[in-house]
């Protein structure tokens, strides 16, 4: 039998060349109870954007997280896997905390923040981006991608909250900066209102350029690029 060797470093390399715009707008999650699923989901606040059925036979249900340019959709006929199954389904917050108290004044049962094992992964728990360990408390450097909360709809369908604050090398377009949210710009700006504050600290006097200041951090920061001093 023939075999196919894979240079790894080869295959990791990116393409140079720019692909067909492709965008991941729908993630199709299985649910037994439509209408509960539903009234789970408008208690999350987010946008109902569709609800249509035809007859008994058939029901498709659109919503939207608040700042996502992906929406769920769930209904009757419109997926055969089994109710419950779909796992690891993240939602990017800039602020974790902030993100876990706005479900909880909703209702919404979700975990106490937790965090990875650094070099250990394989454990107990249930698997996620970090492997099977889940360390409580919110990473201690608060380091971006690294904090985690975890919550579930009522058929089991998992969701995990990750606080994201600066993004890796390449995540962004560098051809443009962007907020999904008011929350998000927000957040960003008071990142750099406190990054502002050591800078003028260090340089010992009021920076009558502080706009430039800013917008130079913040561009920088989701890009991923190496921060103002």
């Amino acid at each position: 039998m023939a075999t196919l060797e894979i240079d790894r470093d080869a295959a990791a390399k990116p393409s140079t060349s720019r692909g067909v715009d492709l965008k991941l707008e729908i993630v199709v999650i299985p649910v037994s109870d439509v209408d509960r699923a539903k009234a789970f989901y408008a208690r999350l606040g987010w946008r109902l954007d569709a609800d249509f059925a035809s007859g008994d036979d058939w029901r498709v249900i659109q919503f939207t997280p608040s700042g996502s340019a992906c929406s769920v959709i769930f209904g009757r006929n419109v997926t055969a896997a089994a109710p419950g199954s779909a796992r690891g389904l993240y939602l990017i917050v800039s602020d974790l905390d902030a993100a876990r108290k706005d479900l909880l004044d909703r209702g919404i049962a979700v975990s106490e923040p937790f965090h990875g094992g650094g070099d250990v992964h394989a454990g107990p728990d249930e698997p996620y981006l970090f492997g099977s360990v889940r360390v409580s408390g919110a990473d201690p450097k608060r380091a971006s991608y690294s904090s985690f909360a975890s919550f579930s709809d009522p058929d089991g369908n998992g969701w995990l909250l990750q606080e994201i604050t600066t993004r890796l090398p390449g995540r962004i377009e560098a051809d443009g900066t962007t907020f999904a949210s008011q929350t998000d710009l927000a957040a960003a700006l008071r990142r750099a209102a406190v990054a502002h504050g050591e800078h003028e600290k260090r340089t010992g006097g009021h920076d009558e350029n502080w706009a430039d200041w800013y917008a130079d951090y913040i561009v920088r920061e989701q890009a991923g690029q190496p921060l103002p001093s």
